[in-house]
């Protein structure tokens, strides 16, 4: 397999990222999502995060889309503008290729770069043994586990929460007017 081109996500991307998406909420429990968006949400989700300063890259296999990555805010409240939340979604053809983990990578450089200080995974099912250990590899820590929060396909899911310090993390204060 060749080499994935790991590059910014741009507005043409966005009907292979809405199909990704889509199998990931009808077919995974990575998403507890029940009903896939269609490509005009996807579309405003994009513009949201991009106008917002955020990361999102795309994974290309001779310029096909096979995967996306994106930081979004962890919470809306002003004091958590130093945190970001991650999210990861690749074909089911292109697991356990190591693309998922370039993602991350490249994610993390950037979100650092732009200031963020932690990087907080939300890993829906704690079956998801890939997206656990993408995450302990990239030096995530795990920070606990809420049981039974999510229900879809007839069961309940737990979403497992991990933490990983970015730049100097808590070692420093932000600067002044941040």
């Amino acid at each position: 397999m060749s080499a994935p081109e790991i590059r910014p996500a741009q507005e043409a991307d966005l009907c292979a990222i809405t199909a990704i998406y889509q199998h990931a909420v009808l077919y995974g429990t990575a998403t507890f999502e029940l009903d896939p968006p269609d490509l005009v949400e996807m579309t405003r989700r994009f513009r949201a995060l991009i106008d917002g300063g955020y990361p999102y890259f795309v994974a290309a296999l001779n310029d096909r889309v096979v995967g996306y990555a994106y930081a979004g805010p962890y919470r809306p409240r002003p004091a958590y503008r130093f945190t970001v939340e991650n999210s990861i979604y690749l074909e089911p053809a292109i697991h356990r290729r190591g693309i998922g983990l370039q993602l991350l990578l490249r994610l993390i450089r950037e979100s650092e770069a732009r200031g963020h200080r932690q990087m907080i995974a939300v890993i829906g099912d704690s079956a998801n043994a890939g997206s656990i250990g993408v995450h302990t590899k990239t030096g995530f820590q795990m920070i606990g586990t809420h049981a039974n929060v999510g229900f879809k396909f007839g069961r309940w899911l737990d979403t497992v929460m991990m933490q990983r310090s970015l730049g100097e993390g808590a070692t420093t204060l932000p600067a002044q007017g941040s």
